[in-house]
Formats: C-alpha cells, sequence, structure tokens
C-alpha cells in the first residue's frame, strides 16, 4: 500500500526525478512551491501542490497526516558570488526552513515515521585525497558550517519520534541541469578542461542512483543518520574532464587559471571547484544499495547516449 509522502523542494532538479519515482510506485504525494501554476507541469498528475508556508501553523498542516517527508530545498549553490547576503540566503533557504519543518513534524498529532533530509558533501570541506565516508569529520569553511547546522536542524526530529536520515549528496549527472548541463557547451566545442590542476576529486552521482539512493533511505530502516550520496568511484577532476572530451570526441585541456576562476566567483571557486573531496558512499553499499552507474565513463555515456564501441 502507497505512502502519503510530502517532498519539499519536488520541482527541482532532484526532486522532480524523485516525485515521478514515487508516483511511479503507488505512492500519494504532497508538494510545495513558491510558485504553484508554473509548478504544476513538472509534477505527477494527482500530486497535492501547495504554496510554500509562511507561518508555523501552515507547516503543520501541510506535514499532517504524511507518512514520510523528504526535505530537498535550498538555493543554488553556484549561482554568482558568496556575498554576506547571499551567504545568509544559502543558509536560510536550508536551515531556517528545515528547523520550521521540523517544528511543524512535532505540533501535528498524525506525524510522519520518517524524515530523509538533503544534505552536501560539502560538509568535509576541502580534504585532497583523503578517503572519506559517513564518520568522517567535517570541515571548517562556511559550506561545510552550514551542512553541519542543516543536519542537526534536521536530526532534531528524532527527539519527536521521527527517523532521520541525512543524505550528503554528491555532483549529480543530469542532462537536465546542474554541473553537467554547464559543462557540455563548451565541450562540445572543443573548448571544455579541468578546473585548477585537475588534481581535485570530483566525487558524482548520476541521477538515476540518487533518486534510488533518496528510495533507500525511505525503505529501509536500517539506515539511520547520515549517508553520503555519491557514486562509490569518485575521479579527479582532469580524469573526468578527460573521459566527458572522449566520449564527445572532442579535446579536453582547456583549463581557465584559478585567478581567474576566482576572480569570478570569489570563494565559490576554492569552496566548490578548486577543490575536492574523495567521498565514498559506505552506508548504501553496506545496507545493500545496487548502484546501477559505478564508473563516471558509464553514468556520462548513459546520459549522452554513447554507448561504448563493442
Amino acid at each position: 500500500m502507497g505512502m502519503r509522502i510530502l517532498v519539499v523542494g519536488g520541482t527541482g532538479l532532484v526532486g522532480k526525478r524523485l516525485c515521478a519515482a514515487l508516483a511511479l510506485a503507488g505512492h500519494d504525494l504532497r508538494a510545495v512551491s513558491r510558485n504553484v501554476p508554473r509548478s504544476v507541469p513538472h509534477l505527477p498528475p494527482g500530486t497535492d501542490l501547495r504554496p510554500l508556508p509562511k507561518t508555523d501553523d501552515e507547516w503543520t498542516s501541510l506535514v499532517d497526516g504524511c507518512n514520510a517527508i523528504f526535505n530537498l530545498a535550498g538555493e543554488g549553490l553556484v549561482e554568482g558570488r558568496w556575498s554576506e547576503d547571499r551567504k545568509k540566503s544559502l543558509r536560510d533557504s536550508r536551515v531556517s526552513l528545515t528547523d520550521s519543518l521540523v517544528r511543524a513534524c512535532g505540533a501535528t498529532v498524525r506525524r510522519p515515521r520518517v524524515l530523509v533530509n538533503a544534505s552536501a558533501i560539502g560538509f568535509y570541506g576541502p580534504h585532497g585525497d583523503e578517503d572519506l565516508n559517513e564518520s568522517s569529520a567535517p570541515g571548517d569553511d562556511f559550506l561545510a558550517e552550514m551542512c553541519v547546522a542543516w543536519e542537526q536542524a534536521a536530526l532534531a526530529a528524532k527527539d519527536v519520534g521521527l527517523r532521520v536520515v541525512t543524505v550528503r549528496i554528491g555532483v549529480v549527472l543530469s542532462m537536465n541541469g546542474g554541473s553537467l548541463g554547464k559543462m557540455l557547451p563548451p565541450f562540445r566545442l572543443g573548448l571544455g578542461g579541468p578546473f585548477g590542476t585537475g588534481e581535485q576529486y570530483f566525487s558524482w552521482v548520476h541521477e538515476d542512483d540518487l533518486t534510488g539512493l533518496l528510495i533507500h533511505a525511505l525503505d529501509n530502516e536500517s539506515v539511520e543518520g547520515a549517508m553520503n550520496g555519491t557514486a562509490p568511484n569518485p575521479v579527479r577532476n582532469g580524469e573526468f574532464a578527460k573521459t566527458l572530451g572522449g566520449i564527445l570526441n572532442r579535446p579536453a585541456f582547456l583549463s581557465p587559471p584559478d585567478f581567474v576562476i576566482r576572480l569570478a566567483l570569489g570563494e565559490v571557486a576554492d569552496a566548490i571547484l578548486l577543490t575536492g573531496q574523495k567521498v565514498l558512499p559506505a552506508v548504501a553499499q553496506k545496507t545493500g544499495y545496487k548502484f546501477r552507474y559505478e564508473t563516471a565513463e558509464d553514468a556520462l555515456r548513459a546520459l549522452l547516449d554513447r554507448p561504448a564501441a563493442a
């Protein structure tokens, strides 16, 4: 029998695909949007779509009667420089919203059983070549500190009886947006290449596997706490660029100097593009998740519809 599932952030890159999969599995969906009319075409028919709550009472009404919640909300990280106002907006769209959601879980009588909350691999901060799993320590830059606060806000739902999973999402590979969508135009023109030295690790995940991991967190009661949402074989940025160029039959050696990237993006450059993390999905694999795409080449070939030569 299907569950009633609330998806906050259901119209984003990850949320739309998750909602489609949940509807296909027979679940009853409830979602929220800042622009309801514009969001209707992007969600499965029959979705109970509501405006983003503005008060605690509205949040409580939204949560009431749902069996499970996915919270994927959060403004895009790589959309301009991180001014202090921008940092506050990024944090509020994650931490403050999650605080409101968790308060609602405590206030409703018919409360959910599980909260699957997004986080990000930025939790770990830059870590060079070190293997990182869910027990690794957090970093100390802005992105890491925000992720720590985001996860703490979600984990407060344990106090009112919910099982909580925080999914530390890596770089999502999709043809519908995200990093790959920004990379493809220059690569197709033969103008692509790695960021900086290309030695930094790139912890990626195919969109289908991320959807699978989120549903795995929902369905598997042994999953609790942090779970990395990344593929099992992270690659160096230079290797990823070389693989993408090879699949497209284009050169991939043009790399903008570090100072140009820093000039354009400021703090974002060092937090996301010029440094990296080698993140491994230890919890997902230990609890039985089977990846469809274990290598970046397999993931890219599937997305670009470029199968390997026999």
